[in-house]
């Protein structure tokens, strides 16, 4: 298998790549550079590809989540977003951790083979995806060509911009950046979108709806608590949406602050106890983001079968409809009482695999009780009145582990499904993804402020 890493190791080395500075910048810097690329993404999330913009065509209509989690903008510079990055990354980790992938991330040899090869199918998945997005519009050669290159360039600039960040230009990872962008910038436009819904005279922005249903005197208890309106076949931004963002984005910060302690000694102290935390939401948003995907993919699926392949295979067409008939997630509140079966189906199934994928998560990317037992050895750390034996540390582990990898795959779960049910502005997994990403980088900016007041703190943590 590591011939297949040099395989796609000989793509990533035929793209440039960033310098890394010479000296590490300083937080200012850093932060410039970060607002930088996020300006960057949102110009190239406002520009239509040519000629698209021109003659108005209309592209593959993605799910709301694929457009929230890989920060893709249907018909723009960022329509592949970061498509592309994540789902290598996720292959080449799931690989890595499954052992199928003989790999030492140890050695810096190693660690650069596996950084070149995952950019490598990075750019090959782009691609891919490039090509099927051009093709769909069905337009003559050149333009499904010039379509191809913008869409493939777009990627390529993104993935230039995380490489630069993680590489010390700027603070956390383009990744995390993107995807937040994504879901700030899907949050705001429901807020604040000053543009009127077509057919009628109502805004889509709940912030305009409100203020000229004030002023007009003639604000919907449908618009405002269910987001529903007179010749509209969607959910709109409601009251009701608003304010799960913020109760759910309270709940969120808490949980994901919450954590179980395991007390540990040291070899070389043994009578100094410390402990070693473990996040209470273990599996962090990996369940319900995989989940995700795995619906949006057979919504995708779905919607190009029955567009293409109704005449041809229509028995395909009628179990994919089905499948996403409970699979879809619920439009408003009111669904619970209009068709509660198929809620009830959704919520198990939702559930159900985000258990099942959570599980699993922990078990290829090295979070599982053997691992996270090895860990603890080579580290010099043992538990107070345990030998230090792998298999009696590993049996430990598990009564922590395993647990808190079922309840907190549960919670995100019922928290995505939560936020869907009282239409969240984001999405649930948006909400999720966006909360956890700026608890991350709160945490980086302290540490770098931290560093920056007290320059002694470099000299013990190797700075």
């Amino acid at each position: 298998m590591v011939n297949i890493l040099k395989f796609f190791a000989v793509f990533g080395d035929y793209i440039p790549s960033p310098p890394k500075p010479p000296r590490r910048p300083d937080l200012k810097f850093r932060l410039l550079f970060t607002f930088a690329a996020l300006a960057i993404y949102f110009a190239m999330a406002s520009v239509m590809a040519y000629p698209l913009a021109n003659y108005n065509i209309q592209g593959i209509q993605l799910p709301t989540l694929i457009n929230v989690v890989f920060a893709s903008q249907q018909g723009t510079l960022a329509q592949l977003g970061i498509g592309p990055i994540v789902t290598a990354g996720l292959i080449l980790q799931i690989l890595a951790g499954a052992k199928i992938l003989n790999i030492d991330m140890s050695d810096p040899t190693g660690r650069r083979l596996f950084t070149q090869s995952q950019k490598g199918l990075a750019i090959i998945i782009a691609v891919v995806e490039g090509l099927g997005f051009a093709i769909y519009y069905r337009l003559n050669l050149p333009f499904t060509l010039a379509i191809f290159m913008q869409f493939f360039l777009g990627a390529l600039i993104l993935l230039s911009i995380d490489e630069a960040i993680q590489k010390g230009w700027g603070i956390g990872s383009g990744v995390s950046l993107f995807i937040l962008a994504g879901v700030a910038r899907t949050i705001t436009w429901d807020m604040f979108a000053p543009v009127r819904i077509p057919g009628t005279d109502e805004y889509h922005g709940f912030i305009p709806y409100l203020i000229q249903g004030l002023f007009e005197g003639r604000l919907s208890n449908e618009r405002l608590f269910y987001g529903l309106s007179e010749g509209v076949n969607r959910t709109l931004p409601s009251l009701t949406g608003f304010i799960a963002v913020l109760i759910l984005s309270i709940i969120l910060v808490y949980l994901q602050s919450v954590k179980v302690n395991i007390p540990v000694t040291t070899q070389r102290a043994p009578g100094i106890r410390t402990k070693v935390p473990l996040q209470f939401i273990y599996v962090t948003n990996i369940p319900i983001l995989l989940v995700g995907i795995l619906f949006s993919d057979l919504i995708l699926f779905y919607n190009i079968t029955s567009a293409h392949l109704d005449d041809s295979v229509p028995w395909l067409s009628q179990i994919l409809s089905v499948m996403i008939t409970y699979l879809a997630p619920p439009n408003s509140l009111l669904e619970i009482y209009v068709n509660p079966f198929r809620i009830l189906i959704y919520s198990v199934l939702l559930v159900g695999l985000a258990v099942l994928f959570g599980y699993m998560w922990v078990e290829i990317a090295g979070l599982n009780p053997a691992a996270q037992a090895e860990n603890l050895i080579k580290s010099g750390l043992e538990i107070p009145g345990i030998r230090r034996n792998p298999k009696v540390l590993e049996s430990l582990l598990a009564r922590y582990i395993y647990p808190l990898t079922v309840l907190s795959s549960i919670i995100v779960a019922l928290v995505a499904f939560t936020a869907d049910i009282f239409s969240a502005f984001g999405t649930g997994t948006g909400i999720l993804l966006a909360v956890g990403i700026l608890q991350q980088y709160y945490s980086t900016i302290a540490y770098e402020r931290a560093l920056e007041a007290y320059p002694l703190l470099k000299r013990f943590i190797g700075e």
